[in-house]
């Protein structure tokens, strides 16, 4: 039986990523999240499950167990996560990715990171290719998330180097669908709570930045292939996300015209160091995850997230 470590394993990614990994009994998985942004309703109906065990645990502080493979998903997501608690932030990303790299190091595991679009900052090439280095603000307010990632990644490739451990490195691109926190400041959910509860829309900006939305089956599947698929020696690190461009204009629209109702959208002013365009270059993840890309266009998977929201409410 593989035993399997899915840090932040409470929250929207991790907890999807447990669900579909508990669904083979050859799996034994061991949930980690200190709770922060993590949900236990995320995981109730896991709760139980011969082959799934959840530890409330910090991944700033060392942990030691056996396992096969890690999945290092712990770090608050969502800028106002984040931005109410940046020092913890940076420590997660940095200090948690030495305690993960160190388990996997000493059990011979394989370690993925979960990093993010977001290291690309506001960037200077478009689309986003994984050779680009990235246009990143190093002081400002999100920059204990970019920043952190950007050394996780890092911290990777130096135990690859110096201690040969086992890395896949995946960049995670805008993802939404169900266990979405209905309250983490991210536009889609903020989106949809809004006009389901009937409130105006905000859109910070005029509108024409722009983002691409991979819903969260996509994102499992190339999770999969990258730690179970590809060729051993192939660290990444690689796009995971949409090629598909949309603004926030676009977005609002599309779920108003879903959900109906009275609300109006109105404009805000854009926060700082906000990106304008995000949009992957998936060619290398095509080439290397046996043709992976995503086949949920943003109309289902919108459908499936609103009605996930509306049992919420």
């Amino acid at each position: 039986m593989a035993r399997i470590l899915v840090t932040g394993g409470a929250g929207f990614i991790g907890s999807n990523l447990c669900s579909k990994l508990v669904k083979d009994k050859d799996n034994y998985v061991i949930c980690m999240d200190n709770l922060y942004t993590g949900r236990m309703e995320n995981i109730r109906h896991l709760m139980g499950l011969p082959n799934f065990k959840f530890i409330l645990h910090n991944v700033q502080e060392p942990f030691k167990t056996d396992v096969d493979q890690i999945y290092n998903a712990a770090c608050p997501a969502s800028p106002p996560a984040y931005a109410k608690t940046p020092i913890e932030t940076v420590k997660t990303c940095v200090m948690g990715s030495i305690n993960m790299l160190d388990l996997a190091t000493e059990s011979g595991a394989r370690i993925m990171q979960f990093s993010t679009s977001e290291i690309y900052g506001n960037p200077a090439v478009h689309p986003q290719t994984e050779d680009y280095w990235g246009h990143v603000n190093p002081i400002g307010l999100r920059s204990c998330y970019d920043e952190g990632k950007r050394c996780a990644e890092t911290l990777c490739f130096d135990y690859h180097r110096q201690a040969g451990t086992q890395i896949k490195v995946i960049r995670i691109f805008n993802t939404y669908g169900p266990a979405m926190d209905p309250n983490d400041g991210r536009v889609v959910s903020n989106f949809i709570m809004q006009a389901l509860r009937g409130e105006d829309i905000t859109i910070f900006g005029d509108g024409s930045q722009t983002r691409s939305f991979q819903y969260i089956d996509d994102l499992l599947d190339g999770i999969d292939r990258m730690m179970n698929e590809s060729r051993p020696d192939f660290s990444g690190p690689v796009n995971l996300g949409n090629p598909h461009e949309f603004s926030m204009l676009e977005l609002a629209e599309k779920i108003l015209s879903k959900i109906g109702g009275k609300s109006k959208i109105v404009f805000m002013p854009l926060p700082l160091d906000d990106p304008t365009r995000r949009r992957p270059d998936i060619t290398l993840a095509k080439q290397e995850l046996n043709n992976w890309e995503p086949s949920i266009q943003l109309d289902e998977g919108l459908e499936r997230t609103i009605e996930y929201f509306r049992t919420l409410l």
